[in-house]
């Protein structure tokens, strides 16, 4: 995992204007194709997939985990130390882990997300402020034409908006969204495998239908902060220190997950 210094360029100035900051090479290439061969072939991973209808005729697929394992790499991502400081680093606080996901946009089928934000979901939860940040890393390439993530720039400032239902999912007041697209600028996130971007958890985004041929799985790794620790027990976890790794341990245990799930 490449070694991200918190200090470089004005990277937590962005973040706070922004509200989104990408990571080029997050993960090397064997930190990458080790990401996607256990994705691809632990079964006990694909098994726990369900599907989300977009309320345009499509469905995006996905797996949610609250907890961490031993020895497994989606979780080794998550603990990762160069990881871990940054989004501490941004987000000023002790960092804990709050939940992991894989979306999974397949070639043709894979659907819409709403224009969304994930603070409108977590504020439900318990979390009193949107304290809270997200780094997606591409499995597959991400473009426009397979569905890659889109934000408003900035659209965190605008603090968190009513969410309703859309389909199977939430999405943003759709009155607050129309006009938000009018005065902010729409960026459509492209990221080469291994790729991340850190965002905001009241940054505006969403993502079109894959319409390609193409793939486009990502891995999704929440946090939370140590003083935003919800205060009631829901969905996601209350606070529990987060046991950090070195980056070098990454690749070795994507190896040991890749071999225990029969993919080696």
């Amino acid at each position: 995992m490449k070694e991200l210094a918190a200090a470089c360029s004005d990277s937590r100035e962005d973040f706070r204007n922004d509200g989104y900051l990408i990571v080029r090479n997050l993960l090397d290439s064997s930190e990458t194709d080790l990401l996607r061969q256990v994705a691809r072939t632990d079964m006990a991973i694909t098994a726990g997939r369900s599907a989300r209808a977009d309320g345009e005729g499509g469905a995006v697929e996905l797996v949610v985990e609250n907890e961490l394992q031993q020895d497994d790499l989606l979780s080794a991502i998550v603990r990762a130390e160069p990881l871990v400081k940054m989004m501490e680093w941004l987000l000023e606080d002790e960092v804990y882990h709050y939940h992991h996901k894989l979306i999974l946009k397949e070639p043709r089928t894979g659907g819409a997300w709403a224009w969304h934000q994930d603070y409108g979901y977590w504020y439900n939860n318990g979390c009193l402020f949107p304290h809270m940040a997200s780094c997606m890393i591409a499995v597959d390439r991400a473009t426009p034409q397979n569905g890659c993530l889109q934000v408003l720039r900035g659209s965190h400032h605008m603090g968190r908006i009513d969410h309703m239902k859309c389909g199977d999912q939430t999405g943003a007041d759709p009155e607050r969204v129309s006009a938000a697209v009018q005065r902010l600028e729409l960026v459509p996130v492209e990221l080469a495998p291994g790729d991340g971007v850190i965002f905001h958890g009241n940054l505006l985004h969403r993502s079109d239908q894959n319409r390609s041929s193409d793939p486009r799985w990502a891995f999704i790794c929440c946090y939370n902060t140590r003083s935003n620790s919800p205060i009631r027990e829901g969905r996601h976890p209350l606070y529990s220190r987060l046991d950090r790794i070195p980056a070098s341990e990454v690749a070795a245990c994507g190896r040991r997950h890749l071999e225990r799930a029969g993919g080696a």
